[in-house]
């Protein structure tokens, strides 16, 4: 398949194309070509954007074969999609509505002060993540792979995946009820196109949310608890 058809078959992959630093401008080239050419593992981005692309898909057996630090750095990049893209155009656009309705619609003032908090706890679970899990998970990667990391199991003690499943928090429950805040209980005036348009982005936030969730769960936490068994095996 080429790229562009890609794009043509679910728009919406576009974002997930760019978390690949791969840049729209590929003219005819197939999707294994541009992979090539930016050094990505076709078969790692065929899974991510399936993935995303097709209700209920997902090949977890697939994505527990590819390496950890491939997985990391896909998670990297949809953190830093977050919160320097997708945040911020849903806030612009609730900023753009209270803009023109704050005086005379106060409701709108509310659905700001939720979103607000919204994007505290997001923005809360992602730095928790990038300071603290995924450096551990690098960490124990390199001292199950390198000779010179040694001693392997003292990184264990402070922190694993025991850990981090308990603080792993459900970052999905305040964006469900904005939603419904919205679609349900917005009353007085307010612009239909910016509100539609907040609805919209907030759909395909959740969505991706979704998919992002899934891969941690299902394919990160059980790929480092293996790795952990095998650091304290060695160890003992």
């Amino acid at each position: 398949m080429k790229m562009a058809e890609l794009i043509h078959s679910n728009y919406l992959l576009i974002p997930v194309v760019n978390r690949f630093g791969i840049r729209l401008g590929f003219g005819e080239k197939t999707v294994r070509r541009v992979c090539k050419e930016y050094r990505i593992d076709p078969e790692f981005f065929l899974a991510i954007v399936n993935t995303f692309s097709i209700e209920g898909y997902f090949p977890q057996k697939t994505l527990q074969t590819f390496n950890v630090l491939v997985i990391l750095k896909y998670l990297r990049k949809t953190h830093s999609y977050y919160m320097e893209t997708q945040i911020p155009i849903i806030e612009n656009l609730i900023d753009a509505l209270l803009k023109a309705y704050a005086k005379r619609n106060r409701n709108l003032i509310h659905v700001k002060r939720f979103f607000d908090e919204y994007k505290k706890e997001l923005f809360a679970h992602l730095k928790r993540e990038e300071i603290t899990t995924f450096p551990y998970i690098e960490d124990v990667y390199r001292r199950l792979n390198h000779r010179q990391s040694r001693p392997k199991a003292r990184v264990l003690r402070s922190y694993s995946m025991k850990v981090y499943e308990k603080e792993h928090d459900n970052v999905d429950d305040k964006l469900y009820d904005l939603k419904n805040i919205l679609i349900k209980y917005i009353s007085g005036e307010f612009d239909e196109a910016i509100c539609n348009a907040i609805i919209f982005e907030l759909f395909r936030l959740e969505r991706d949310i979704e998919d992002h969730t899934r891969i941690e769960e299902n394919i990160l936490r059980p790929l480092v608890t293996e790795m952990e068994k095998a650091l304290q095996s060695e160890a003992a």
